[in-house]
């Protein structure tokens, strides 16, 4: 089953992409309103399932003994297209390929070269290789951006509901934050429940803590900052969910 991505996931995902070396655990945390250790958790889950395939330094190889980078568009037959790619590594001077789905230009690749005959020495090495060289660019310059729809929205506050999924007929599956001045903090589920701050229609599926993830039990004591997940047949409406935030739940 694959990995579903919720809001909490989307920021960490941004903020990695904004600043992956001088971006803290603690400092996503404190943006996302959740424990640290919720943070790295959530990390490996999307390394172990390959959304986060690894963190790499951007070089400008220009400054670098004043290297040249260029951008070789090439055609591979389709059939070989994904093998191409990967052996075309072994070509000194590539750092990066790229499949694309297309006919024509189906591959680019960029590499790094000491000189202008270096670069044709990798020019030479592609079209050895069975790649048909479609165009070659220099590269000037590379700017890089987050994922804009991942990041926080404009004035936003307090993170709230982070995930949401609607199931057959009226049920549905809400995932949230626990405030720290909620009524439900500090209690345990079985207290909650004779407290009325769990309304009868709520099931509690899944309790998330830093690298934990909790089996809800009746003697599950809720903290603030906890993930927590929740089931309703009738559907999950703000109102069940006063006993666990200390605002008004956003829609």
């Amino acid at each position: 089953m694959g990995y579903r991505l919720d809001e909490i996931d989307r920021r960490i995902i941004y903020h990695l992409m904004r600043n992956a070396r001088d971006t803290s655990a603690p400092q996503i945390a404190d943006e996302v309103s959740v424990s640290p250790g919720t943070i790295r958790n959530r990390i490996q889950q999307m390394e172990d399932h390959g959304i986060i395939t690894g963190f790499h330094a951007a070089i400008d190889f220009e400054r670098t003994d004043g290297r040249l980078t260029n951008l070789y568009t090439c055609t591979a037959d389709v059939s070989d297209r994904e093998a191409l790619a990967k052996r075309i590594f072994d070509i000194s001077g590539v750092v990066n390929v790229r499949e694309l789905m297309s006919g024509q230009g189906n591959l680019q690749v960029k590499a790094v070269g000491t000189d202008t005959n270096d670069l044709a020495r990798i020019s030479r090495e592609l079209t050895d290789h069975g790649l048909q060289i479609v165009e070659e660019s220099l590269i000037q310059n590379e700017i890089s951006h987050p994922y804009h729809p991942f990041g926080p929205d404009e004035g936003q506050g307090r993170l709230e509901l982070t995930d949401f999924m609607s199931l057959s007929g009226d049920a549905e599956v809400v995932e949230f934050v626990v405030d720290e001045g909620a009524s439900i903090a500090g209690r345990t589920l079985e207290e909650a429940g004779k407290e009325g701050l769990i309304e009868t229609e709520l099931l509690v599926i899944s309790i998330e803590r830093g690298d934990t993830m909790l089996t809800p039990k009746g003697e599950t004591r809720v903290q603030p900052d906890d993930v927590i997940t929740v089931f309703s047949r009738g559907g999950v409406s703000k109102d069940l969910l006063t006993g666990f935030t200390a605002d008004p739940v956003e829609e």
